[in-house]
């Protein structure tokens, strides 16, 4: 069996694709950055949750001088981070407000950490969680950015590490239809960029989590706070 080093947010989309390796592949590590966001504590309550709910080893990281990497709202609490503004289905207001949050290179980093685990432990890939809904306003979100790394790795590792991404080309709907069929625990995952006590359902992360629960038929009270 291939085996694989997941990268872990304790989200949808990572938890997800968690669920799905975890039937395909050995899974010898999940590893969960703490880079100094807003949401770190709940990240990794959640991921180190899902990860004994699955019998994985997990492994927290701090990679804390990403808050050097210049101005996010995710890291920087001085700023904002976008609720009111945000617009999911309007991609200029999207762009826009998916710039207060980007943070540079972050997803390259996790990556190429990963991927050093990766060789290291003779695994044949790194799984992140990424999907075809942000893509557009997250470049790090696309298959040219997998495509890309893999090409990458093919130099940087020895054993030629491959990138693979379970929920590359969904949609937030797809991906939580896909959890639910793989019975993700839900209730374990934390998509939201705050560390409150509940899913905000404000910021954009929840607000197209909160769409796909409604196309999905989940009761939102359960787990958002703002409906």
């Amino acid at each position: 069996m291939k085996s694989a080093v997941v990268i872990l947010s304790g989200g949808l989309d990572s938890s997800t694709n968690l669920a799905i390796a975890k039937d395909e592949l050995e899974i010898k590590m999940a590893i969960t950055f703490d880079y100094g966001q807003r949401a770190a504590a709940k990240e990794i309550q959640a991921s180190a949750a899902l990860c004994a709910h699955y019998g994985v080893k997990h492994k927290i990281l701090s990679i804390s001088w990403v808050s050097e990497f210049g101005k996010s709202a995710l890291i920087d609490k001085t700023l904002t981070v976008p609720t009111t503004e945000v617009k999911i289905d309007d991609k200029s207001a999207s762009t826009k407000t998916a710039s207060k949050v980007w943070v540079p290179n972050r997803n390259g980093i996790f990556l190429n950490i990963a991927a050093g685990f990766a060789e290291a432990m003779a695994c044949d890939y790194v799984v992140p969680g990424f999907n075809l809904e942000e893509a557009s306003t997250f470049p790090d979100n696309s298959n040219a950015f997998i495509e890309a790394l893999i090409q990458s790795f093919s130099f940087s590792t020895a054993n030629h590490v491959q990138a693979k991404c379970y929920t590359i080309d969904m949609m937030k709907t797809e991906i939580l239809k896909t959890a639910i069929y793989k019975h993700l625990p839900l209730e374990l995952v934390w998509p939201c960029y705050f560390d409150g006590d509940t899913w905000c359902g404000e910021c954009e992360s929840c607000q197209r989590s909160k769409r796909a629960f409604q196309a999905n038929g989940l009761e939102l009270k359960k787990y958002f706070k703002t409906i």
